[in-house]
């Protein structure tokens, strides 16, 4: 059998790539691409010639099964790689990884650059814990969603994806959540128009208006909870939260708050914060 390698590639900055990732794409059968155009640039400016395939979110299925009966015969070792970053995170790759170990295949991981890491590591935030969230949902009743489950989350930090084209958005819906709470906007990370805001959401939206090239390059988002973190300390969770909780496990509202007076919490302290989770879902 041969092996499969998840090799991460440059987010932006092409000395980011590592002698290792260098090596392996030299040696591999065929590479596997989000985008065969964006690495076909990559190979060409090592100059590594090798065969690729088109493996995308809308193929993935399909092209993982003839990958892994490639990678049954001998001596065949197939290397995936995303256009930026590491593969399997908000990008495509977990298919064929599952499969390679449902048959019995070798994976080796490569590690490189990922913005997710990235950005924690230049927060200065406690990243004793955190949770990744992908990217930022477009509706609005699926934005409330997202932000209240984070606040729910005991991870002290939070961190996820938004495009330039709607990040002035989504920093004035993040200020109706997360208005106390300081975050780290890592904009174009490794690239010509990198930028690190750091503060609380309102001065940092203001910051981002004040900038004429904030539209340009993608967007990395951490929150540093100070809400989560006091309740951690006193080991339990808020009203909202645990009505936000009740929710998605499929109750009403109603039903939620019903439920949290049952079990001994004051029904006017319940009511209202079902009333706040209700304003932030409608």
């Amino acid at each position: 059998m041969g092996v499969l390698y998840v090799v991460a590639t440059p987010i932006g900055n092409l000395s980011d790539i590592s002698n290792r990732a260098l090596e392996v794409l030299s040696s591999v059968s065929v590479v596997a691409a989000e985008d065969t155009r964006v690495s076909g640039l990559l190979l060409d400016r090592f100059g590594i010639k090798k065969p690729l395939v088109s493996y995308h979110k809308f193929n993935e299925k399909e092209k993982a099964e003839n990958l892994i009966e490639r990678l049954k015969e001998e001596d065949f070792d197939v290397a995936i790689i995303t256009d930026a970053g590491t593969p399997c995170i908000s990008d495509p790759g977990s298919v064929l990884v599952a499969k390679a170990y449902q048959n019995g295949i070798q994976v080796v991981g490569i590690p490189g650059a990922s913005a997710v890491t990235l950005a924690l590591s230049v927060s200065g935030f406690d990243t004793t814990s955190f949770a990744f969230y992908g990217f930022f949902p477009r509706g609005k009743k699926e934005q409330s969603e997202f932000c209240l489950k984070i606040k729910s989350d005991t991870a002290k930090c939070a961190v996820f994806y938004e495009s330039p084209k709607r990040i002035l958005k989504t920093l004035e819906c993040l200020s109706e959540y997360f208005g106390e709470d300081d975050i780290c906007l890592c904009n174009d990370l490794t690239k010509k128009f990198e930028r690190i805001y750091r503060g609380d959401v309102n001065s940092v939206l203001n910051d981002v208006k004040e900038n004429d090239k904030y539209d340009l390059g993608e967007y990395a988002i951490v929150i540093e909870k100070k809400e989560i973190a006091q309740v951690q300390e006193e080991g339990e969770l808020s009203l909202e939260a645990r009505i936000f909780d009740k929710y998605i496990q499929g109750y009403t509202i109603k039903d939620a708050v019903e439920e949290l007076t049952k079990n001994g919490f004051n029904r006017n302290d319940a009511y209202s914060a079902g009333l706040n989770v209700k304003k932030y879902l409608n």
